[in-house]
Order: structure tokens, then C-alpha cells, then sequence
């Protein structure tokens, strides 16, 4: 098997059950109960698919997209106007991004996603006490 540079982009959706998600230029179908578990089935799947070439794919292959109004549907953890507050965006704005009334600029989805991967990074890091 060889390794490859090909970047496969799936789109993400939830369902009753989990998450859906399909590749955009490649017949690759998967679905999963979990985020983490969707990961694994996307990257068997995209594998079973480029078999027949002897292609090798990895996480770092995988491209996942999910729209705005789902991911924040889904970590609700994830408070929309301290992400706002955080990166400098009017908290009304943010707030259409995530409604789905209004779709962000490049620009503005790529602010976005460097303060929600900003915020996940200090968490990261974060050590709880538990005991005295």
C-alpha cells in the first residue's frame, strides 16, 4: 500500500441516531452514534474505497465540514456569544451564522474556527482539582 497527499472533504450532518457524513468528489458513505466514532468510519471507509488503487489513507486525509447551526446544535458547551465576545465579532452576527440566516465570508468562518480552536486548545491544557 502507498501512502498518498489526497485530501478527502466530508460533509458532516446529524441525524436522530448521530452523525451522517459523505465525501463531496468520492462515493464514500458513512454514518456513526459519535463524532469520534464517524472519524473511524470515515477513514475505513475512504480506505475501502481506495483500495483497489492500493492507497493508504490517514486521519490527516480526512478533511471533516460541518455547518455552523450544527456544530453549535451539537456542543452546546460551546457558548455562541462568549466565542463572539472572544474573537471580536458582534455577538447578533455570530448568532445568524448559527440560526443559518446568514453564511460568514471565508474570512469570517476562518476567525471563527481559529477561536473555537483557540478555546479547545485551553481547555486542552486545563488540569481539574479533584482531590485535597
Amino acid at each position: 500500500m502507498k501512502k498518498t497527499d489526497h485530501k478527502i472533504k466530508i460533509i458532516v450532518e446529524m441525524t436522530d441516531t448521530g452523525f451522517s457524513a459523505y465525501a463531496v468528489n468520492f462515493p464514500i458513505y458513512t454514518t456513526g452514534g459519535t463524532a469520534s466514532e464517524l472519524m473511524h468510519n470515515a477513514l475505513e471507509a475512504s480506505n475501502l474505497y481506495f483500495e483497489d488503487q492500493q492507497i493508504q489513507l490517514s486521519q490527516e486525509n480526512i478533511q471533516f465540514e460541518v455547518d455552523f447551526q450544527q456544530f453549535f446544535k451539537y456542543y452546546k458547551v460551546l457558548n455562541a456569544n462568549f466565542l463572539a465576545q472572544r474573537i471580536g465579532i458582534n455577538p447578533t452576527l455570530l448568532s445568524q451564522y448559527v440560526q443559518g440566516h446568514k453564511k460568514p465570508s471565508p474570512k469570517q468562518s476562518e476567525k471563527i474556527l481559529y477561536g473555537i480552536r483557540q478555546i479547545g486548545q485551553e481547555l486542552s491544557e486545563i488540569n481539574l482539582i479533584y482531590e485535597r
